[in-house]
């Protein structure tokens, strides 16, 4: 796979952003806690699927001690069509104890404080971070991992490779929302099998070789 050239890649994001100018998470939540417990049960799960299960959950739990008094079992009614749902619940009764104990029932500010409740990892920390403090971290998930390869933006072995490559690669103008651009570009138009190449905003910038061409 080709490197992008640096020289395109403001371009690459300005089309993204005219495209969606204000992208946002397509995860449901009224509040930072209710944020972290969905972002928590999204890992190999689809934003449909957890919205889907949230909706009647965050009608009634809006805080950890909520959370702790439903309990781990009732939880799991809630979520139990989300992949993982009883490991998820676990996590997210421990995550909402901790909450309570260290935070006073607040989600931390930090990745490191965010990366010591159980279930969060570097990944769910970096979406925290970002859609709710406003941090410009990349949370590199599966689309982001295929686009920032196939495109030739951000190529890497693993997903911290391309957040790092990312990093550095991205100008600082669309740092902010480049994480939601990546993700909607891979989710709607760089799919896995069948990229839609020729409606691609930035196929001419791409240095994917395996284009698809119109039927």
């Amino acid at each position: 796979m080709a490197l992008m050239k640096p020289a395109v890649i403001p371009e690459f994001f300005a089309r993204l952003r005219q495209a969606i100018p204000e992208p946002e998470t397509e995860l449901e939540y009224d509040n930072v806690y209710q944020l972290l417990v969905a972002v928590v049960l999204s890992a190999q799960a689809t934003d449909v699927g957890v919205n889907r299960a949230t909706k009647p959950l965050f009608e009634k739990i809006k805080t950890p001690p909520q959370m702790v008094a439903l309990g781990e079992k009732k939880l799991i009614d809630y979520i139990k069509t989300i992949g993982l749902f009883r490991t998820k619940a676990k996590n997210v009764i421990a995550l909402s104890h901790l909450l309570i104990e260290r935070h006073g029932g607040e989600v931390p500010h930090t990745h490191a404080e965010l990366q010591d409740l159980p279930g969060v990892g570097r990944k769910t920390a970096n979406v925290v971070m970002n859609v709710a403090f406003g941090e410009a971290t990349i949370a590199v998930d599966t689309h982001i991992f295929r686009v920032g390869n196939r495109t030739g933006l951000a190529p890497g072995k693993n997903p911290l490779q391309v957040e790092l490559k990312l990093l550095k690669r991205v100008p600082e103008e669309f740092r902010l929302h480049a994480h939601h651009w990546l993700i909607l570009h891979g989710r709607y138009t760089c799919k896995a099998r069948t990229p839609m190449c020729p409606t691609c905003v930035v196929n001419d910038l791409c240095t994917f070789k395996g284009k698809t061409v119109a039927a």
